[in-house]
């Protein structure tokens, strides 16, 4: 027995049937210790962008190291390949004068971006303001600050109370968010988290004009708006940035996943030089914060290329390609009777599994889920009983296509699994 603890897992499951254990990936495939092959409907969790077993990433990788592996970037200090990602992803951010603070991960970037908040209101003699909003359905990552501004139950319970100062409203609800901010008092509320697309939640797609109102509210409070794109973010909408897409210039802005396509670990927050002036004005004020790995040579290396990759290959518009076509591809799954709706965005969708259908039939969801394993697909079962699609930006139409009949087949498998039939009278 391997002595691994593996991450959101309930490990007594996962001793008594099995792991399923990769050794190679190639492209949008996996193959597994036994020789089986799978195609990757999530790009592992959301990130695999230029899809595996990318050569030049790893000499990219391996030529840093060689050369310099890390150094600190602590204090004054930096690696020229470091200087050189934050200015790229400086110049393709839509937030105003950035600064770009690197981290290890989309968990470590929410953690920040709450601390920066938190610290920057203090340095301008505001430090009553410490409130921070969240949606329902909200996933910013398993640190504390992520925890606590978890929009999803099972994320949330269970850890007490980690940062105190935040409250929920619903997933899309404008005048909830205007009145939570009035009745906690502006003069309290410091920022407002929102991921363009709720991902982890269910990749739930904003109303139109949602992202814009949200901001035009946040303005006139006095309230920083957060926009969490660590799943959204470098291209999984077919652009660098969701927000640019919906038509807003957030205060700070999270990434971290198609950074790096997952070849190494890496997130970064851009803060707007409004947020960061404090702390570069004058004489300046330490932010005492930061990661061992924060601005790591070897990560930033892998992210240069990855990015050189989508640019060369053109990946941004093959998402933008794709997405008209994925509504035709997977939405005939609606049909079937343990399906109550798809829901996409970008290279991103979800397959609504009805419950009740499910329990009636005396099946699972999981039951689903482990059912398109079984015919070589890895999908994810969302914490709102869909299966997760984000596959790598290469992924064909076929794979695509063969990802919908595995899954129309899965939920055949454990029911009747018949369609729909149209009402023709009253």
């Amino acid at each position: 027995m391997s002595r691994f603890w593996h991450p959101f897992a309930n490990m007594a499951a996962t001793t008594k049937h099995g792991r399923v254990v990769f050794t190679r990936g190639r492209d949008c495939m996996l193959f597994d210790v036994e020789g089986n092959e799978y195609f990757d409907a999530t790009a592992g969790l959301w990130y695999c962008a230029v899809g595996h077993g990318r050569e030049r990433i790893a000499a990219a990788i391996g030529r840093q190291a060689a050369e310099l592996a890390s150094c600190t970037c602590f204090d004054v200090y930096a690696s020229d390949v470091t200087l050189r990602l934050a200015d790229r992803i400086a110049a393709a951010s839509p937030v105003e004068d950035p600064r770009v603070f690197l981290t290890s991960g989309g968990s470590d970037s929410v953690d920040t971006a709450g601390k920066i908040i938190r610290r920057h209101f203090a340095l301008r003699d505001q430090p009553q303001k410490t409130m921070m909003i969240a949606r329902e359905g909200a996933y910013h990552g398993m640190h504390a600050y992520g925890t606590s501004l978890a929009g999803i139950p099972g994320n949330h319970d269970g850890w007490g109370t980690l940062i105190p100062e935040v409250a929920h409203i619903g997933a899309f609800d404008l005048e909830a968010l205007e009145r939570t901010i009035v009745e906690l008092g502006a003069e309290r509320v410091a920022a407002f988290f929102a991921e363009p697309v709720i991902g982890a939640g269910g990749v739930f797609p904003p109303p139109q004009g949602y992202l814009r109102q949200a901001a035009e509210i946040c303005r006139r409070h006095g309230v920083l708006l957060v926009c969490d794109e660590v799943v959204t973010g470098v291209g999984r909408l077919g652009q660098w940035s969701t927000s640019d897409r919906f038509g807003v210039r957030p205060d700070l802005m999270l990434m971290a996943k198609a950074l790096t396509s997952g070849y190494q670990p890496l997130g970064a927050v851009v803060v707007s030089g409004a947020v960061a002036e404090p702390f570069y004005a004058g004489e300046g004020e330490w932010l005492k914060h930061g990661y061992t790995y924060s601005g790591h040579a070897t990560a930033c290396a892998a992210a240069m290329e990855n990015l050189d990759i989508l640019e060369e290959e053109a990946l941004f518009d093959r998402v933008v390609e794709l997405e008209p076509k994925l509504p035709a591809l997977l939405g005939s799954l609606a049909e079937l009777d343990a399906v109550s709706e798809v829901r996409t965005a970008g290279l991103l969708a979800a397959i609504q599994l009805d419950a009740a259908e499910l329990e009636r039939r005396g099946a699972t969801a999981a039951e689903v889920n482990e059912g398109c394993r079984d015919r070589g697909q890895i999908t994810r079962l969302l914490s709102c009983g869909a299966l997760q699609f984000s596959p790598p930006f290469t992924a064909t139409e076929e794979q695509i296509g063969r990802f919908a009949e595995a899954v129309e087949e899965a939920v055949t498998a454990v029911g009747s699994g018949s369609k729909k039939v149209a009402q023709t009278g009253p």
